[in-house]
């Protein structure tokens, strides 16, 4: 029983996208895909504790009495525009479709501004997300084949449990995909199934939408346990076509690593080893024949002042590329992009300085528990240290911080250049109060750590 279709993603909600218009009791015609298999349904539904305007009913809905009504064609969805209330009783005869299998295998997907909105993909996916959908696009080049994929990967390495944390955001997204099992990743409801495959889909260049509504069991009550959500794929000449990305009942999942291992990091570089000289024979004595001035080679003492000399300026040289590089990452966070990614990369300063000084925050946190692990390990630094370093407000501003970026995760486009500049200078005192609480040795390692350019975002 359909309820909602939400076309609209905007990496944190996936929205309803219907323009609804008053209708009668003969609803406007949609017709058919051509080749595909159709029976009437006829349903009398009570609303007893549904609330909003949305009115339940088997797509696509022709013709309902009992109710007045406002109804979308592209979505095949209804509203009462003066919305539920208990004791709403209405009859709805629907049209329910089944698309023709043969047709599948071989059909497109539309494209054009047409159908941009149904293949928008945020900006900001996670680079595992986009991974995964790569590799399962890559052996599979017909559409359907890509979708077909898509649905078994989710179907047999997830576990679906009724008590999952809800949300469909990237976050959220990222921690079901990839999240460790025994920590709560790899399992959700049919809500993050449906949107996994969504996003999947538009990533590998599928036109899809999630709808949300009810699967009921028999011709009872339906409750609020029976809600359900699953994705659907736009093909050309077939129409939108629904898919089931749940695991089968009592199914065991594989690991997600046995099929798909994101990227390993870069390992970690390793200390500047120090030359050594492999030991040799020693050579026979001369004859002490000649002029001291006509042996060939250069004298003992010269040897090893060269090789101290040449170890030095590696080690040098070494410490000065890392210092530099760690100053254009620095430069190229705060100065440069968008005020949006500009902030970002002020909370990534923060949270390296975290980890340089060993107090790194874990990915589930908000950045609100962030902020909060930030002034906690300045003002232990400074404890530790017995120093002033690193006034009160320092410590405020990395609220203030975490204030702009929730802004531009959930407000994307509305930053401006000037709380940019604000960002930079907060993580700029930050990370500098940070450091100078640190014991002199620490300090001079700080600036020169390899962490940063390595540790993956």
């Amino acid at each position: 029983i359909r309820l909602a279709v939400r076309s609209d993603y905007d990496w944190v909600t996936w929205r309803v996208g219907a323009t609804y218009r008053n209708a009668g009791r003969i609803l406007p015609a949609v017709e058919p895909a051509p080749g595909g298999v159709t029976d009437p349904v006829r349903q009398e539904i009570t609303v007893a504790d549904l609330t909003g305007r949305l009115l339940p009913a088997v797509a696509t809905p022709r013709e309902i009495t009992g109710a007045r009504v406002a109804y979308d064609p592209a979505t095949g969805t209804l509203i009462r525009p003066e919305g539920l209330a208990p004791g709403l009783r209405y009859t709805v005869t629907s049209l329910r479709e089944r698309p023709d299998g043969n047709l599948l295998a071989t059909a497109n997907v539309p494209a054009g501004d047409a159908v941009s909105r149904v293949l928008r993909v945020a900006d900001g996916a996670p680079e595992e997300l986009r991974r995964l959908a790569a590799q399962l696009a890559e052996s599979n080049g017909a559409p359907y084949a890509r979708a077909a994929a898509i649905e078994q990967f989710l179907a047999e390495h997830y576990r679906v449990t009724a008590d999952a944390a809800s949300g469909h955001a990237y976050p959220n997204l990222a921690f079901f995909l990839f999240g460790p099992r025994n920590g709560g990743g790899q399992r959700g409801t049919s809500e993050q199934f449906a949107a996994a495959f969504a996003v999947l889909g538009r990533l590998a260049g599928l036109p899809t939408r999630v709808v949300v509504g009810f699967e009921p069991r028999g011709d009872g009550p339906v409750r609020a346990a029976d809600a359900f959500a699953w994705p659907e794929v736009l093909f050309e000449g077939v129409g939108w076509v629904p898919f089931d990305p749940m695991p089968q009942p009592d199914s065991a999942p594989r690991p997600v690593e046995e099929d798909f291992r994101p990227t390993p990091e870069d390992p970690p570089p390793s200390e500047v080893p120090a030359p050594t000289v492999e030991p040799t024979a020693t050579p026979p004595a001369e004859a002490a024949s000649g002029p001291p001035d006509s042996r060939s080679g250069l004298a003992t003492p010269a040897l090893m002042g060269g090789g101290a000399g040449g170890l030095v300026l590696l080690v040098g040289l070494v410490l000065l590329t890392l210092a530099a590089l760690r100053r254009n990452l620095t430069r190229a966070r705060l100065g440069r992009g968008d005020p949006g990614g500009r902030i970002t990369g002020a909370w990534r300063e923060v949270t390296d300085g975290l980890r340089l000084a060993g107090q790194p925050v874990g990915d589930d946190l908000a950045a609100a528990e962030v902020a909060g692990a930030a002034r906690r390990a300045l003002t232990e630094a400074r404890a530790a240290t017995s120093t002033e370093v690193g006034a009160p407000a320092v410590v405020v501003a990395v609220d203030e911080l975490a204030g702009l970026l929730n802004r531009v995760a959930f407000a994307p486009g509305t930053a401006t250049p000037e709380q940019a500049e604000r960002a930079a200078a907060v993580a700029h005192g930050y990370v500098s109060a940070l450091r100078d609480a640190r014991p002199w040795w620490r300090r001079l390692l700080w600036s020169v750590h390899p962490g940063p350019l390595r540790w993956r975002r």
